[in-house]
C-alpha cells in the first residue's frame, strides 16, 4: 500500500510482548501454524481468538464481509496480467478432472508451478514481478490438456512457456517503457506512458487542495478513433459481474452494521461502486477512517497501487477482522502522542504538520482475506491513501496480530545468528529482536505515513515523483520509526525498557537492507520491488555518510561478510539527516532527487555479496515468502432458512481452499 508494510517476513507489529497471544485452543490441543513448503514459499494457517464471543449480528457482519472481499477475488488475477484467468481455469480444470498419473515428477512440477500461481494470483511471482517459468516441459502440458479436453491459444502457451513474453508484471526501468515494459493490465498494452501523463495533465484539477484518486479505478483503453479513454470497474462496467456481487453482500453487511457511522460507510462503498465516482470514493474514505468505534472493521476495494509502474491503479483487496481489544488498548498511547513525534522529527519545521489529526491505532484479528491481500498478506496497514483526508480527517493504522503471531509460531530461525557479527549482537536480537521490529513497524504505520505535508501547490507524490514515489513513502515512514526508536521518548511512555531495543532494530536493519533481503533475488537481477528499494536506499546511503567516522563498519571474517553498527548515536543523526532530504523530496515534489536517491542507491546488486548471501541462506532451507490459508466461514441455518449461528473452520490443503474458492467464486 502506499502506506502499507508489505514485508510478508517481518512476522512483526506493535503488540504488547508480556502477553500471549496464543489463542486458548492452541494451548489445550496443538494447532499446526504451518502447513507446507515449495519453490520460495511457505503456507501458514492462522487462528481467529475471539471470534465464538462476538454476537450473532457481528458473526452475521463478519461473514457478509468475507463473502463480499471473495467475491472479488477474480478481479486482482485479471489486472495482474491479461491471460490470468484462462491460465488459472485450465490448470484448476487438470487438478480436479486428471486421471493420470499423480506420483509422477513432472505431475509434482505442475502442481508446483500450479501453487505458485494461485499463491501470486497469476503467473508473474508476488513480490519480483518475474515471470514464473514452469519445470515441466510444453510437452508434457499438451497432455495434460488432451487428458482434460481443453486447449489453449498460441498467445497464451507463449505466455506461460516463452520466458521472453510478458515476462516483467511491473517494469520500473524506464529504458525498457514503464508500461511497454509491463504486463500489468492497468492499459491497453500499446499505450505510453507519456501518453498516459499527458491524459491526467489534461483532466487534473490543478486549483483544488482536495484532489480525487485519479485512475484508481479504471482500465486505460484506446478507442476506435486511436484516444485514450477510461473503462471503469464498476457495476455494469469492467468487473461488473464480479462487482455485483460484491455490492450483494455488502448491502447485506450495511443490514448488520454495528453503528450508523459503519452503516453510512458501507453504504457510501455500495454507491461507489454502482457509479465509479471516485468523489464517492472520497466521501466513503472520510466516514470510514471516523469509524472507529465498532469492533469489526474490513477493506475492501481498488486501493493498493504498487501494481500499476505510473501508481494510478489499485489493485482489488480485502481484509476483514476483528479487534484485538486488551492489545489495542495498550499501544493506544502511541497514537495518543501523534503530535510529539510530528514536533520533535527532525524534517523542516515547514514540512511539519500543525495538527495530527485523527490516528486511530488497533490491533486486530484477521477473519479472512481476498484479492491483493491474500494469499500473500500485510502485517500492518495504514489507510485511507489520499494525503488530504489524512491531514484533513485522519487516518487508521491496524496492525494484524494473529497473522503475526501465525508467522512466529510457525516460523524458523537461523538468519540471525548467520549474519550477526557477534554473540552480544545475536542475545540482544533473542531478548529485543520481537519488540524491536513490533515497535519499529507500529512507528512506520502509525507515525511514519501520517507524517509531513506537502508544499502548497505541490502534486501528489504519484503525480510528481512518479514511478519512485512508492519506495520513497515507504522509505520515509521506515525512517521516521528508526529516528524515534532511538528516542528517551519511548522508554518514558512505556513503550520500550531500554534503548537497547532501539540498537537492535538498527542491527536488524542494516543486516537486512544490506545483505539479508538479497536472498529474495535471483543472480543477476536487480533490485525491484518497492519495499526492498527502500530498505536498500536507506542502508545503503546510511552506511556511505557514515564511512568516514566508521559508523557502520564492513567485517569479513572466515570469508563472510557482515555490517557492524559502532556508533549508534552518529547512525540515528544520519537517519535524521535522510528523512529530512526524504521529506522535502516528497514536500516539493522533487523527481530529479528522488530518482538521484534510489537509482544510486535502491537497485544495484553486488553480484560478490549476492552470490555470499545465496550460499549462505540456502543451506538454512528457509521459504524467503509466506503466505496464508484462510479459514472458512459457514452459516448455520434453522428451518426456515434463518441464520442463528455461523460457525468457524480451519482448513489445512492449500489446493484443496484454491479449487473451493475457483469454484464458488468464478463470476468473471
Amino acid at each position: 500500500m502506499n502506506n502499507r508494510l508489505t514485508l510478508l517476513l517481518l512476522l512483526t507489529m506493535l503488540v504488547a510482548c508480556q502477553k500471549n497471544d496464543i489463542p486458548e485452543t492452541s494451548k489445550k490441543q496443538k494447532f499446526k501454524f504451518w502447513t507446507e513448503q515449495f519453490a520460495d514459499l511457505k503456507i501458514y494457517r492462522y487462528q481467529v481468538p475471539g471470534f465464538e464471543q462476538l454476537s450473532l449480528d457481528q458473526k452475521k457482519l463478519v461473514y457478509f464481509l468475507t463473502q463480499a472481499g471473495l467475491s472479488g477475488r477474480d478481479i486482482i488475477y485479471d489486472q495482474n496480467y491479461r491471460h490470468n484467468l484462462r491460465i488459472r481455469q485450465t490448470l484448476e480444470t487438470i487438478v480436479e478432472h486428471y486421471q493420470g498419473d499423480r506420483e509422477s515428477k513432472d505431475w509434482k512440477r505442475f502442481m508446483t508451478y500450479t501453487k505458485r500461481v494461485w499463491f501470486a494470483n497469476g503467473i508473474h511471482h508476488h513480490y519480483s514481478m518475474n515471470k514464473i517459468m514452469p519445470d515441466f516441459s510444453s510437452e508434457y502440458f499438451d497432455m495434460l490438456l488432451d487428458a482434460t479436453q481443453q486447449e489453449l491459444e498460441e498467445e497464451i502457451l507463449n505466455a506461460i512457456f516463452d520466458q521472453s513474453y510478458d515476462n516483467k508484471k511491473v517494469n520500473l526501468d524506464e529504458s525498457k517503457g514503464l508500461l511497454l515494459g509491463s504486463a500489468t493490465n492497468f492499459y491497453d498494452s500499446d499505450v505510453t506512458a507519456d501518453e498516459v501523463e499527458q491524459f491526467y495533465q489534461s483532466i487534473i484539477d490543478p486549483n483544488t487542495n482536495e484532489p480525487i484518486s485519479y485512475g484508481l479505478n479504471s482500465k486505460i483503453t484506446r478507442n476506435k478513433d486511436g484516444q485514450l479513454t477510461e473503462e471503469l470497474w464498476k457495476s455494469g462496467g469492467m468487473y461488473g459481474r464480479a462487482i455485483d456481487q460484491i455490492i450483494y453482500w455488502l448491502y447485506k453487511a450495511a443490514s448488520v452494521a454495528e453503528n450508523e457511522a459503519q452503516k453510512q460507510g458501507l453504504q457510501l462503498l455500495i454507491k461507489y461502486y454502482q457509479t465509479g465516482d471516485l468523489k464517492t470514493w472520497d466521501e466513503y474514505n472520510v466516514v470510514w477512517a471516523a469509524a472507529t468505534e465498532g469492533d469489526i472493521d474490513y477493506i475492501n476495494s481498488f486501493i493498493e497501487v504498487y501494481n500499476d509502474p505510473l501508481g494510478y491503479r489499485g489493485s482489488y483487496e480485502s481484509i476483514v477482522q476483528i479487534k484485538d481489544f486488551d492489545a489495542s488498548e495498550r499501544m493506544k498511547v502511541l497514537s495518543d502522542n501523534a503530535q510529539w513525534f510530528e514536533d520533535h522529527s527532525p524534517i523542516q519545521d515547514e514540512h511539519k504538520k500543525a495538527n495530527v489529526t485523527g490516528v486511530s491505532y488497533k490491533v486486530v484479528n484477521v477473519v479472512g482475506e481476498a484479492g491483493d491481500s491474500s494469499p500473500a498478506t500485510p502485517i500492518g496497514i495504514n489507510l485511507p491513501n489520499a494525503d488530504w483526508i489524512r491531514s484533513k480527517h485522519g487516518s487508521k493504522s491496524v496492525s494484524l496480530g494473529n497473522i503475526i503471531d501465525a508467522y512466529k509460531q510457525g516460523g524458523s530461525s537461523g538468519l540471525t545468528e548467520e549474519f550477526a557479527f557477534s554473540p552480544h549482537e545475536v542475545k540482544r536480537a533473542e531478548e529485543y529482536g520481537v519488540l524491536g521490529d513490533k515497535m519499529h513497524t507500529a512507528l512506520h504505520e502509525v507515525i511514519g505515513h501520517a507524517s509531513g505535508q506537502l508544499n502548497p501547490g505541490v502534486g501528489t507524490p504519484k503525480e510528481t515523483l512518479k514511478n519512485y514515489a512508492s519506495t520513497l513513502e515507504e522509505g520515509r515512514a521506515d525512517l521516521v520509526g528508526l529516528y524515534f526508536l532511538m528516542d528517551p521518548k519511548l522508554v518514558e511512555l512505556g513503550l520500550i525498557p531500554s534503548l537497547e531495543v532501539g540498537k537492535e532494530e538498527y542491527d536488524s536493519y542494516i543486516r537486512n537492507g544490506m545483505l539479508v533481503q538479497l536472498r529474495r533475488l535471483k543472480p543477476g537481477e536487480q533490485i525491484e520491488e518497492a519495499h526492498m528499494r527502500n530498505r536498500a536506499w536507506v542502508s545503503r546511503w546510511s552506511y556511505e555518510q557514515g564511512i568516514a567516522n566508521n559508523v557502520i563498519e564492513k567485517i569479513i571474517k572466515d570469508d563472510k561478510t557482515y555490517f557492524v553498527i559502532n556508533d549508534y548515536d552518529k547512525l540515528r543523526e544520519i537517519f535524521g539527516r535522510l528523512l529530512r532530504e526524504t521529506q522535502r523530496i516528497k514536500s516539493e515534489g522533487d523527481y530529479n532527487a528522488a530518482k538521484a536517491l534510489v537509482e544510486n542507491y535502491g537497485i544495484k546488486v553486488d553480484p560478490v555479496i549476492h552470490s555470499e548471501v545465496l550460499a549462505r541462506t540456502e543451506k538454512l532451507n528457509i521459504a524467503p515468502y509466506g503466505g496464508f490459508i484462510n479459514p472458512i466461514l459457514e452459516p448455520v441455518l434453522d428451518e426456515q432458512g434463518n441464520i442463528i449461528d455461523i460457525t468457524i473452520e480451519y482448513p489445512t490443503d492449500f489446493t484443496e481452499q484454491m479449487i473451493y474458492y475457483g469454484d464458488k467464486y468464478s463470476f468473471l
